[in-house]
């Protein structure tokens, strides 16, 4: 079962990182307190005294990363958005996607209801983060999703693998990859330059948040379950890493990891 994509043109996903105005349902992170911060864990510690100055320094080593100051004291222009992964009623009967995904609990006491969110993080230059909360009100639920998307965060390899393009230049992905959870597997293909983010909606936010500008994506499986789909494609983005490539692939292919050359 193929899922119905949208084209989002390159102009539109370079807006996201350069317009100055904030798109509509993106908010930029505050400025971060790097002197009020107390750390607790020992890699905080190490961020906040200068021994670690880079997120590259933790992301190479292997490093867990347990509390969301030490990417907000590192990367300073993270942004975040709320991905609809649920559905409520609409104004007819009808079904409405929404960023809340509800489920209720019946209890001797009555339905308690409780709620779940998916939020993206990135700079749109090679690094990305997603992280899924449930809490029983909608605040605490996007407090965690957020926080555990910093602590997921990733950088992801950019190149250009199109031999319709070949200009070298990290607007797109090195080579296919896939990524799968449960029965939903989805493909990224590399696409020449110009050709903009064809893929399903909330999957185009996922790849613009990452710094991917132009690549075809491929959805199999039980793709109506959103979040296994977005999962998937975030799977998709590690294995980007997994693959092994030779020297002259890396010059080839302009292949770039983060925003490093």
């Amino acid at each position: 079962m193929k899922v119905g994509r949208t084209r989002l043109p390159e102009a539109e996903a370079s807006k996201l990182k350069t317009s100055e105005d904030v798109p509509q349902g993106v908010s930029r992170e505050r400025a971060f307190d790097k002197e009020a911060w107390q750390p607790k864990s020992e890699l905080g510690k190490k961020v906040k005294s200068g021994e670690i100055v880079t997120i590259d320094e933790i992301l190479d080593k292997g490093y867990t990363i347990l509390e969301a100051g030490v990417v907000d004291a590192l990367v300073s222009n993270l942004n975040s958005d709320l991905l609809t992964i649920g559905q409520s009623k609409g104004k007819f009967g009808g079904g409405k996607a929404s960023i809340w995904r509800q489920t209720q609990k019946k209890t001797q006491e009555g339905n308690k209801a409780s709620f779940a969110t998916l939020t993206v993080v990135g700079n749109h230059d090679g690094y990305v983060g997603l992280g899924f909360g449930k809490s029983r009100e909608t605040v605490p639920a996007r407090e965690k999703a957020l926080r555990k998307a910093k602590l997921n965060l990733i950088k992801i390899r950019r190149g250009c693998g199109s031999w319709e393009c070949a200009c070298h230049e990290p607007h797109s992905v090195p080579v296919k990859v896939k990524g799968k959870v449960t029965s939903v597997e989805l493909e990224l293909m590399p696409a020449p330059k110009g050709t903009g983010i064809v893929a399903q909606k909330e999957v185009a936010k996922i790849l613009a948040f990452a710094g991917i500008k132009d690549v075809y994506a491929n959805a199999k499986g039980h793709t109506a379950s959103k979040l296994n789909l977005l999962m998937a494609c975030f799977e998709a983005l590690k294995n980007l890493s997994k693959i092994k490539l030779k020297e002259v692939d890396h010059k080839t292919l302009g292949v770039i990891e983060g925003n490093l050359q």
